[in-house]
């Protein structure tokens, strides 16, 4: 079995490799970011890409993002992700975009590696090897308006946008700075599922979603 690892702790990168090289799994590129994971995916086409969530840049969901695009460009491509959380919004897009060779643990499952390699095997094979905790996760997920994830203040900012409120506006209608204003629209694009589209303006669905919750 020939494997890509895209994580970017050296520690864990090396001793990941060394723990599938135990197992007789060869490890064809080990890298650090989501650009050079898609590389090593097109140019070795390996058995499986083992993908941590959160890397460079910006340390949120670059793997994530770059496992599900991995998955588009080497079509049917097995795809482990390892993460220390669930990342729900993405998850589901990796999760949906196939239904063989998909695989989502938590970190703390490699603790035990028996079972950690026989989800490499099983997912390398064309099986599917979901975290408990993550689809536990993603069924209240399924179940909930996405307006219902955000908090009080980001719902009082969405319903300031719904009036056609600024940033600056809502800043001094609720007393706080533009940066606060900024970080919670922020919370509310990402916790709506909306990503920049020119078609859209984010800001206009999210305030759909908020007028749909009425």
């Amino acid at each position: 079995m020939r494997v890509v690892i895209a994580e970017d702790s050296v520690l864990l990168r090396v001793g990941v490799q060394r723990l599938l090289a135990d197992e007789g799994i060869e490890t064809v590129a080990a890298v650090e970011d989501g650009d050079a994971l898609l590389a090593a995916v097109e140019e070795h086409r390996p058995d499986l890409a083992l993908v941590d969530v959160r890397m460079p840049p910006t340390f949120t969901d670059e793997g994530l993002r770059a496992a599900i695009e991995a998955r588009k460009r080497v079509p049917d491509l097995p795809v482990l992700v390892l993460s220390q959380y669930v990342e729900e919004r993405y998850a589901v897009e990796l999760l949906a975009g196939g239904s063989t060779g998909v695989g989502y643990l938590l970190k703390e499952r490699v603790a035990d590696v028996a079972e950690f390699v026989a989800a490499v095997r099983r997912v390398a094979e064309g099986g599917t090897s979901i975290d408990h905790e993550v689809m536990m996760q993603l069924m209240v997920r399924a179940r909930r308006n996405p307006v219902d994830a955000l908090t009080q203040r980001e719902r009082e900012v969405l319903g300031l946008m719904a009036q056609g409120l600024s940033n600056g506006a809502i800043a001094a209608s609720l007393v706080v700075s533009d940066g606060a204003v900024e970080k919670h629209v922020g919370n509310i694009f990402a916790k709506l599922g909306l990503e920049p589209s020119t078609s859209e303006h984010r800001r206009v669905r999210a305030v759909l979603a908020f007028l749909n919750l009425a």
